[in-house]
């Protein structure tokens, strides 16, 4: 099953080893999931599924992701986050 498709199991997800990356994953989650696209749900599921140290690297400006679709995300989740 699909996180896109239950809703506890994606929140599930997004809690990481990183508060950094929770008090970013949580709120978004909560405030913006619904209202995206299922492709950019997919792709957020797919981001979910990267590791936490190139999660934090790309949240944080140290590192810019070269798939397009994810760095979109990430820049998405960060302005709409607004850290």
């Amino acid at each position: 099953m699909s996180l896109t498709d239950n809703k506890p199991r994606l929140r599930w997800a997004c809690r990481r080893g990183m508060l950094e990356l929770d008090v970013l994953f949580m709120p978004f989650v909560e405030d913006a999931y619904d209202l995206l696209s299922l492709k950019d749900k997919q792709v957020f599921e797919r981001l979910l599924e990267e590791e936490d140290p190139e999660l934090f690297a790309w949240f944080m400006g140290h590192e810019i992701c070269e798939d397009e679709e994810l760095n979109a995300m990430v820049q998405f989740i960060l302005k709409r986050v607004k850290v």
